[in-house]
């Protein structure tokens, strides 16, 4: 890691600045897949598949009997950690249900908002060397939970044609049953505009490589909805000499193998402790098998002194980190000060991977600074917020003139007659 003592606010801005690519190029390369697949529909998807993930796939479906070979093939101790962390997923998001209120405004004048569901959702779930399926709960649960109708996953099938049995496995545990063995970007233009297959989805989440990442904002572009900005994996600990220098060490490199762009970053107001923890990961680190992926991003990571917690909350704060860990002694109480951050781990038996896995809250975050402005996903990321109003003929008569003056101030004399007419 990179090491710094009582940077200044300039030297920090330097020092804190995310791992950034010229996308430029990545751009048209993406765009003009896109494009292909939305004027050529299954053929160019069949044809990236073998391109980019060099298997041919006769059908871009998942069969029921692939579903239920994978069912087969997932050990029960898996299965049993899956459902575990299924059923605290469950749990947190609904809670975040809300009852419909009305609110009468004045006499005669009802208002209320409600929560309806996107009708149909996209999801990518990565595949390769880290099949993530733990993302599969956290983004088919909270759509099962909005009450979605239809959710379509795309995953990027391996070089034999097949599905990881733990993602297959998981939704169908989810209750998706609509699973198509494509990936990158092109199985989110497929998402987004439909083909002969694959249906069109309003809405598209998950994680994913570059090309993934950069099509999600391509679209967006187009006001096609995703579910937020997201880019490489990144994490910010706060520590002090009450937490173990291993624990530490550990809930950093657990980011750092998730790429080579990923990004971690620690603070401290004790040097020693800056130099135990990085002492520390260099040993860990030998230890891992992704081991030349943790290096690459520690390249890019950061070892900070600053003079008090003031300084290092404030610090926090204008990074806005996707995983922020207190893992020091006033945990609690700092937390309180924490204004910009994806989700907060407080305290030293608060790893990181509880929140990736299996503690409840949603692991599908705001990275690259996006935290100043951007929650992670939740259930309210499956639904719209509709507002309603009903008013009676005396709730009109109570409010009217104040629509007519209101209107006719901005010159909106049709505004105004739809007003008075009833009125008269």
């Amino acid at each position: 890691m990179n090491y710094s003592e009582f940077p200044s606010k300039e030297e920090l801005e330097k020092i804190l600045q995310r791992p950034a690519e010229d996308v430029s190029q990545l751009e048209e390369k993406v765009l003009a897949i896109m494009r292909d697949v939305r004027e050529r529909g299954d053929t160019a998807v069949h044809e990236y598949t073998k391109k980019f993930d060099g298997v041919e796939v006769s059908d871009l479906s998942v069969s029921e009997s692939e579903i239920n070979a994978a069912e087969k093939s997932v050990s029960i101790e898996l299965k049993a950690a899956i459902l575990l962390a299924k059923k605290n997923i469950e749990k947190f998001h609904s809670a975040q249900k809300v009852e419909v209120k009305k609110i009468e405004t004045m006499p005669g004048v009802n208002c209320w908002r409600k929560n309806l569901p996107i009708e149909k959702v996209g999801l990518y779930i990565p595949g390769g060397s880290a099949p993530l399926f733990s993302t599969i709960l956290m983004l088919a649960v909270p759509a099962q939970l909005a009450g979605c109708k239809e959710i379509v996953l795309c995953t990027p099938p391996s070089k034999d044609g097949t599905i990881h049995p733990a993602i297959l496995f998981t939704a169908h545990l989810c209750g998706v049953n609509r699973i198509f063995k494509l990936g990158g970007a092109q199985a989110i233009a497929a998402m987004a505009y439909g083909t002969e297959t694959i249906p069109r989805a309003y809405k598209i989440f998950g994680p994913g490589n570059s090309f993934v990442t950069c099509a999600k904002q391509l679209l967006s572009r187009e006001g096609i909805a995703i579910d937020l900005p997201a880019g490489p994996s990144e994490l910010a600990v706060y520590a002090d000499a009450t937490v173990p220098a291993s624990f530490i060490a550990a809930d950093l490199l657990s980011q750092a193998e998730h790429g080579r762009d990923s990004q971690v970053v620690l603070i401290s107001t004790d040097k020693n402790v800056l130099q135990k923890v990085m002492g520390e990961i260099k040993t860990q680190v030998e230890k891992l098998p992704r081991k030349e992926i943790a290096l690459e991003a520690l390249k890019k990571s950061q070892a900070i002194l600053v003079k008090d917690s003031t300084s290092a909350m404030q610090m926090l704060n204008d990074y806005a980190p996707e995983h922020l860990i207190l893992a020091c002694e006033n945990a609690n109480e700092l937390s309180e000060s924490v204004c910009n951050a994806g989700s907060v781990f407080i305290g030293a038996w608060s790893p990181e991977s509880a929140g990736d896995y299996a503690s409840g809250t949603n692991h599908t975050l705001p990275t690259n600074g996006y935290a100043r402005a951007w929650s992670g996903v939740s259930l309210d990321s499956f639904v719209k917020k509709v507002t309603f109003q009903e008013l009676t003929k005396e709730g009109l008569q109570n409010i009217g003139s104040a629509l007519e003056l209101m209107a006719e101030a901005e010159g909106l004399f049709a505004h105004k007659n739809a007003v008075t007419i009833r009125l008269k």
